[in-house]
C-alpha cells in the first residue's frame, strides 16, 4: 500500500473520528432512526438527479447500502442514543476491522498472512482491554449493540470490495438511496408520529444538531466514505481495513476535549495497542522486496557489455540493437 494511500486512509480516520461528536451534537434533538433517515435522505435526493448509477452489480449496491448504511449507522446511533459513551463508541465501532479481516478471508477467500494476522490480533486485544472497563453492568446493551454497528460496517466493505467500481465515489454516493425508505419506516413504527413531529417543530433553536447533520453528510459520508471506497477498490479489505482502528484515538480526544469524557489509564493503554496493531497490520513487506527487485535491476544494467565483434571482410560489423 503506498505511502498516499495510508495518508488517505489516515485521513479518514481523522474525518470520521471528530463525526462522532458531529452524531452526538445531532441525537441531542432527533432520535436515532429518524436522524439515520435524515442523513441518507439528504443525500439520496440529489444522487438520483445528478450522478449516474454505478456500473457494478446490483446485490453489491444493496449489499453496501445495507450493511454500510442500514445496519452499521442503525446499531451505531440506538447505542449512543442508549447512552454509549461518544468516545467509546468511536473505539468500539472500531471492532468492524476484525470482523472485515474474517469476512474477507471466509467470503472472498483472501490470504491472510502470519504478520497481518498478529497485527489485527494486537489490535484487538487493545479494543478488548478497553472494553473491559465499559463493558460491565448497565453499559453492555449499548456495548452489544455498538458491536452489531461494526458487522454492519464489515458486511459493507466486503460488498464494496466486490464491487470493485470503477468511479469509487459513484458508489458510495448511490448507496446513499437504499437506506431512506426502510429507516423512515422504522422511525414511524418504533419512534412515532408524535416524536418526529416534536423534533422538527423544536429545531428552530437547535443548530448544533444541523451542523452536525451538515458535518456528517458532506465530511463524515461524501468525502471520507469516498475516499474509504477508493481505497477499498484498490487494495485488499485486511489491508484497508485496520487503518479504521486509528478512528478512536481521534474520537476519544476530541470527546475527552469537547464533552469532558476523560478516559482512564487502562483505556489510553488500550487505545496505543490498537495504534501499534494497525502500524502491524499495515507493514512494509511489498516496499523491501520491491527495492530488492530494483537493486537487482541496477546491478544488471551496470554489466559489462559484450565486446564488439570485428567486421569480416565483405560484411559490416554489427551493431547491437
Amino acid at each position: 500500500m503506498p505511502l498516499r494511500h495510508r495518508l488517505l486512509a489516515a485521513l479518514v480516520a481523522a474525518l470520521w473520528g471528530v463525526n462522532f461528536l458531529a452524531i452526538h451534537a445531532s441525537l441531542e434533538q432527533f432520535p436515532p432512526f429518524l436522524l439515520v433517515a435524515m442523513r441518507w435522505t439528504l443525500i439520496a435526493i440529489p444522487t438520483l438527479l445528478l450522478v449516474p448509477r454505478p456500473e457494478v452489480p446490483l446485490r453489491y449496491l444493496l449489499g453496501y447500502g445495507l450493511g454500510f448504511g442500514v445496519l452499521q449507522f442503525t446499531f451505531l446511533y440506538w447505542a449512543m442514543d442508549s447512552g454509549m459513551p461518544t468516545g467509546l463508541a468511536s473505539l468500539v465501532l472500531q471492532s468492524s476491522a476484525s470482523f472485515t479481516v474474517l469476512l474477507g478471508v471466509l467470503v472472498t477467500r483472501e490470504k491472510l498472512t502470519g504478520a497481518r494476522a498478529f497485527g489485527v490480533a494486537v489490535a484487538v486485544v487493545g479494543l478488548a482491554i478497553v472494553g473491559s472497563q465499559r463493558a460491565g453492568g448497565a453499559t453492555w446493551w449499548p456495548f452489544v449493540l455498538t458491536l452489531l454497528g461494526g458487522l454492519g460496517w464489515a458486511l459493507g466493505n466486503i460488498a464494496s470490495r466486490q464491487a470493485k467500481p470503477p468511479k469509487p465515489l459513484h458508489l458510495t454516493l448511490w448507496m446513499s438511496v437504499i437506506p431512506p425508505i426502510p429507516m423512515l419506516a422504522l422511525s414511524l413504527a418504533v419512534e412515532g408520529p408524535d416524536r418526529i413531529v416534536d423534533a422538527f417543530a423544536t429545531s428552530g433553536d437547535a443548530w448544533g444538531a444541523w451542523v452536525g447533520l451538515a458535518y456528517t453528510v458532506v465530511l463524515g459520508t461524501v468525502v471520507g466514505s469516498g475516499i474509504w471506497t477508493w481505497l477499498m477498490a484498490r487494495h485488499p479489505a485486511s489491508t484497508v481495513a485496520p487503518f479504521s482502528m486509528l478512528v478512536p484515538v481521534v474520537g476519544i480526544s476530541a470527546a475527552w476535549l469537547a464533552l469532558g469524557e476523560r478516559p482512564n489509564a487502562v483505556e489510553l493503554a488500550g487505545s496505543v495497542v490498537v495504534v501499534a496493531g494497525v502500524l502491524l497490520t499495515s507493514g512494509t513487506r511489498r516496499r523491501i522486496s520491491g527495492g530488492r527487485r530494483r537493486g537487482r535491476g541496477r546491478a544488471g544494467s551496470a554489466a559489462t557489455p559484450p565486446p564488439r565483434q570485428p567486421a569480416s571482410a565483405g560484411h559490416p560489423a554489427v551493431r547491437p540493437s
